[in-house]
């Protein structure tokens, strides 16, 4: 290998890293239960953004530590709970949701994270918003 070309890969495997723009990100949350009366809309932050991706397609070429399919994920975060308004006394009122402190690219973890992109997501109202 040339020494430009051995250069080259390790700028760039280097700078992908810095390169990364993920980050929290302000999201807001429509959070509603069959037997309250309201829905909630909640502010909060999540982990988004691009990460470096290291095509698998050269893994001949490159060493194993040199490809990597990350994603944008928690570095840290707290869990927040807020009190959906209008409910009747027998039902639990209350709904936890994730606060991203920080975030980082690497592996999806699926203790906490949803690792699977839905086509159709539904975000939204269907009752009164409180």
């Amino acid at each position: 290998m040339s020494p430009f070309l051995v250069m080259s890969l390790l700028f760039g495997l280097t700078f992908g890293q810095t390169a990364s723009l993920c980050a929290p990100s302000e999201y807001t949350i429509h959070v509603e239960k069959r037997e309250c009366a309201y829905c909630l809309a909640i502010n909060t932050t999540i982990c988004a953004g691009f990460c470096m991706t290291r095509d698998s397609n050269g893994k001949k070429l490159l060493l194993k530590s040199a490809l990597s399919q990350n994603v944008c994920t928690y570095k840290e975060m707290l869990y927040q709970t807020a009190l959906i308004p209008g409910c009747p006394h027998h039902t639990v009122p209350y709904y936890s949701y994730p606060v991203a402190v920080s975030c980082k690219c690497g592996k999806c973890n699926t203790d906490y994270s949803d690792c699977v992109h839905e086509k159709v997501r539904t975000n939204y109202c269907t009752k009164p918003q409180k």
